[in-house]
C-alpha cells in the first residue's frame, strides 16, 4: 500500500465464521478452579457459557453491520499500514479529534460514541472523528521488526491528521491511548488544542516511596491501595507480554477460548459493576472486542506493544491545556494535586459517578459529557 488513502471494509468471512466455531465446539477444557469466585481467573462456567453464545447465538453480520456503519481506511505511516475510523461530521465548523484505544480494547470500544460527538444537538459541541487502531491491532499491520513503541505511534498519528488535512487538532485516549496521547502533546505540542485522558499515569507512587508527599488524602490512600492491589495481583498479563509475547501469543491466536479469557478476564476486573460483568457490557459487546483480535489473528502482535513501551514508560510533564477524567473503577484513580504534578496546563478534572477502565464502551454518555466538557474550554 501507498501514501493513499483507500477504503476497506471489515469483513468477518463465512470460512473463517465456520473455522471460528469448529475450534470452539473442540476446545479441550479446562477443569472448574478450586474457588468460585474470579480470583485464580476466569470462571470455567461462565467461560463455556460465553463462548457458547460465541459458536451458537452470537450473529456475525450484525456484527460487520456495527463496524461498517462507519467508513474504515487504511493508509501507511512510517512503512506500516495503519487502519482507521474516519467520521466527519456534518457540521463544518467542528474540531478534528483522534481517539486512541489500548489493549485489550480496540476501534470498537468507540462505536457508541461517534454520533453523539459528531451530531450533537448542539453544532459547538461536533467533532471530525479520527479513531486509528494501534500497530499490530485489528486492521492495522502487524510489525516486523522492533521501533514501534509510543514515541513513534504519535508520530504516526500526527502524520495521519496531517494527510486527512487537519493542521489543528485535539486528542484523547485510556490505557496505551492515553500514553499515545500524552506523547502527542509532548513531540508536536504546537498542533494540539488540548488532550484529554482516562487513567492518566502521573509518577506518583514512586513520589510517595520517596517520602515527597506525605499529607496524603483518604481517597489518595485508597488509590494507592488499590494500585498495590493490582501490582500484586492484577499485572500478570503485563509481566508476560512484556517479557514473552511470542510464548503466549501462540495460544491467543490458535485458540478462540484462550483468547476470549485472556480479554474477558480484564473486562470483569477493571469495569464499574457489582459482581455482574452484564450491568454494563453486554455478551455482544463483550465478543465484538475479542472478535477483532480472534479474526484479524492479533494476539500476538498486539502483546507485543507491551515488550515495546512498558519499560519505558514515560511520566514527563504535559504542558499543553489538558483534561482528565478520573472514572470511580479505574485502575489508578489520580487525585487532582497529583495530576497536576505533570499536567502543569491542567483546565478539565472530572469524576464521573460510573464508570471504569473502558469508559467510552462502558458508559458512552458520561464519557461524551467529559470530553465535550473540556473542549469546550480549549476550541
Amino acid at each position: 500500500m501507498t501514501d493513499a488513502i483507500v477504503e476497506i471494509r471489515p469483513e468477518y468471512s463465512s470460512a473463517a465464521v465456520a473455522d471460528l466455531r469448529d475450534r470452539l465446539r473442540r476446545t479441550r477444557w479446562a477443569e472448574s478452579a478450586t474457588v468460585d469466585d474470579w480470583s485464580q481467573g476466569v470462571p470455567v462456567g461462565y467461560l463455556r457459557e460465553l463462548c457458547g453464545y460465541w459458536a451458537d447465538g452470537y450473529d456475525f453480520a450484525a456484527a460487520e453491520a456495527r463496524l461498517r456503519a462507519f467508513e474504515h481506511f487504511r493508509t501507511r505511516l512510517d512503512g506500516l499500514d495503519i487502519h482507521f475510523i474516519h467520521a466527519r461530521s456534518p457540521h463544518p465548523g467542528a474540531l478534528p479529534l483522534i481517539l486512541t484505544h489500548g489493549w485489550p480494547g480496540s476501534v470498537v470500544e468507540f462505536l457508541g460514541v461517534i454520533e453523539a460527538l459528531t451530531n450533537p444537538a448542539d453544532p459547538a459541541d461536533a467533532f471530525h472523528l479520527v479513531i486509528p487502531s494501534l500497530p499490530g491491532y485489528g486492521w492495522s499491520a502487524r510489525p516486523t521488526s522492533t521501533g514501534w513503541a509510543l514515541p513513534r505511534i504519535a508520530r504516526a498519528w500526527d502524520d495521519l491528521m496531517t494527510r486527512l488535512g487537519y493542521d489543528r487538532y485535539g486528542a484523547q485516549g485510556g490505557d496505551w491511548g492515553a500514553m499515545v496521547t500524552t506523547s502527542l502533546a509532548q513531540q508536536r505540542p504546537a498542533r494540539l488544542v488540548g488532550v484529554h485522558v482516562n487513567m492518566p499515569l502521573v509518577g506518583i507512587g514512586q513520589a510517595v516511596a520517596r517520602g515527597e508527599l506525605t499529607d496524603l488524602t483518604d481517597a489518595e490512600r485508597a488509590a494507592l491501595a488499590r494500585l498495590r492491589e493490582y501490582t500484586t495481583w492484577g499485572m500478570a498479563y503485563a509481566s508476560q507480554q512484556s517479557t514473552r509475547p511470542q510464548t503466549v501469543g501462540y495460544g491467543l491466536v490458535d485458540s478462540p477460548v484462550a483468547q476470549c479469557a485472556w480479554i474477558v478476564e480484564k473486562f470483569h476486573e477493571w469495569t464499574g459493576h457489582d459482581g455482574d460483568l452484564a450491568q454494563v457490557l453486554s455478551r455482544d459487546q463483550i465478543l465484538d472486542d475479542v472478535s477483532v483480535y480472534w479474526f484479524t489473528g492479533t494476539g500476538a502482535s498486539s502483546a507485543r506493544l507491551y515488550w515495546e513501551s512498558l519499560r519505558e514508560v514515560d511520566a514527563d510533564e504535559v504542558a499543553v491545556p489538558s483534561g482528565i477524567s478520573v472514572f470511580p473503577h479505574e485502575i489508578f484513580r489520580a487525585s487532582r494535586r497529583w495530576a497536576e504534578r505533570r499536567f502543569t496546563d491542567l483546565r478539565w478534572f472530572g469524576e464521573p459517578a460510573r464508570g471504569g477502565h473502558f469508559a467510552a464502551f462502558e458508559q458512552p454518555a458520561l464519557f461524551v459529557d467529559e470530553v465535550r466538557g473540556f473542549f469546550r474550554l480549549v476550541r
